[in-house]
């Protein structure tokens, strides 16, 4: 009976709320568990921490971005460009192609240091990772102003002296347009311009400033460049004002001109066209001295030299640039045209004039046509050039 009592009080403790939470405290004081559980505590306080402190680390690094540095006045950027190849010059879309190193040396006294401290003379960043990723100070980023579709930069070194002055040298690759005056094809010069600029930045903030002659980045001499049907006879820097809306506050940016004077080898356009052509047009007028009776042979050479005219404008349709003003060469081909034309209308008039019995009035005609066609059609070129290169444009 004693033994029943004592397992009825037995259950009836268990079943009590009190006993329950004791056992279960019991059960859940487990070493093990509870060091999982401090762990899962700690990772999830640790992650709330950073989700907080993230935005608050990051501000000092946007606030802290390069600046240009501020003297009491705006950066003085020297700039050079030695020239290295002129690919392609298209007269048709009015635009060259060039290879070249640019060169940009400016003053940072926040850049400064100590070759004793540091362990070496100069601070080199090469390669797009170095200068990209691991220097952080403020350089004045280049674009080229008259860009048509191509500006690579594939070579970059950052020199950085012990009092502050950096100097960048980049290799460029790019198209420019330009404005060409054809006019005076195939004997015409061409004045090219590369014109770069410093994103960004008005002349309040930063000013380039053309490289000294004695300087390594000074533009070199042309005499050693070979450009295919081109004489490069000049290549100069300058500096001038671009009215720019992104330029700072001003407006007005400062930018570095490149200048290129080239002269078209026309040796190719006149063993080609002119002195053939030329030869044509004057082997026409032998009708002058053909028996007037024998209009049939006479009608036949003339028509021989229309058909050599038009054949070299189809040829040269292909060559010469598609452009809307007149040319000095248009005008050499279309003067020929007419002049053999003209002797084809003279020869069918001389012969209606034979038909006629009119034999006297038709030397005569003929006698004088051998001094009139040169002379006019001498006098037309003239005319020609005169209207395209003073006129015309």
């Amino acid at each position: 009976m004693t033994t029943s009592v004592s397992a009825v009080e037995a259950q009836r403790r268990a079943a009590s709320p009190q006993n329950r939470d004791d056992i279960e405290w019991e059960r859940d004081s487990h070493p093990l568990q509870s060091l999982v559980r401090m762990v899962v505590a700690g990772v999830v306080v640790a992650a709330s921490a950073g989700a907080i402190a993230a935005p608050a680390a990051a501000q000092p690094t946007l606030l802290n971005l390069p600046a240009p540095p501020r003297d009491g006045g705006p950066v003085i950027v020297r700039a050079g460009f030695d020239l290295q190849d002129i690919n392609e010059i298209d007269d048709e879309a009015e635009t060259f192609e060039f290879e070249g190193v640019l060169t940009l040396e400016w003053r940072d006294e926040r850049q400064a240091f100590d070759p004793a401290a540091v362990g070496v003379r100069e601070k080199l960043y090469q390669g797009a990772y170095q200068f990209n990723e691991v220097f952080t100070g403020w350089f004045p980023q280049v674009v080229l102003v008259n860009e048509s579709g191509l500006y690579e930069k594939h070579g970059v070194l950052l020199r950085v002296r012990p009092d502050g002055t950096l100097r960048l040298v980049e290799t460029v690759n790019a198209v420019a347009k330009t404005d060409l005056d054809l006019r005076a094809y195939p004997f015409d010069r061409q004045h090219l311009e590369a014109v770069f600029e410093v994103l960004g930045f008005d002349e309040e903030e930063v000013v380039l400033q053309p490289a000294a002659a004695g300087d390594a980045s000074a533009p070199s001499g042309a005499a050693a460049l070979r450009v295919p049907q081109w004489d490069l006879e000049r290549v100069d820097t300058s500096i001038r004002s671009h009215r720019a809306s992104h330029a700072g506050r001003l407006g007005v940016a400062s930018t570095f001109v490149v200048s290129m004077d080239v002269e078209r080898k026309s040796l190719f356009m006149v063993r080609l066209v002119i002195v053939p052509l030329f030869l044509i047009v004057i082997l026409s007028w032998s009708v002058f001295w053909m028996d007037q009776s024998s209009l049939g042979d006479r009608v036949s050479v003339s028509f021989i030299g229309i058909l050599t005219v038009v054949a070299y404008q189809i040829v040269l349709s292909e060559i010469l640039p598609r452009i809307s003003y007149l040319t000095l060469m248009n005008g050499f081909l279309n003067m020929s045209f007419f002049a053999v034309c003209a002797s084809v209308v003279v020869s069918l008039w001389v012969g209606s004039l034979d038909r006629r019995g009119q034999t006297a009035t038709g030397d005569r005609i003929d006698r004088r046509c051998r001094w009139i066609f040169p002379v006019l059609y001498v006098g037309l070129l003239l005319l020609v050039v005169g209207v395209t290169l003073f006129v015309v444009g």
